[in-house]
């Protein structure tokens, strides 16, 4: 006879696959926060056209 594995894989390794899932999701919107950020300190850096504060 064959030897079979149970179909339901353990509960720690399903709480490894979520935990690493989640680290990869807040790593994702961490990296596009800072992307974010970036952009929009570049809009108001003096001399790239965007608002810089001071009055005209």
């Amino acid at each position: 006879m064959t030897d079979r594995r149970n179909d339901k894989p353990s509960p720690d390794s399903r709480e490894e696959r979520l935990r690493q899932a989640l680290r990869a999701n807040l790593a994702r919107r961490k990296e596009q926060a800072r992307a974010r950020a970036d952009r929009d300190d570049n809009k108001t850096a003096p001399g790239a056209g965007g608002e810089t504060g001071k009055d005209s």
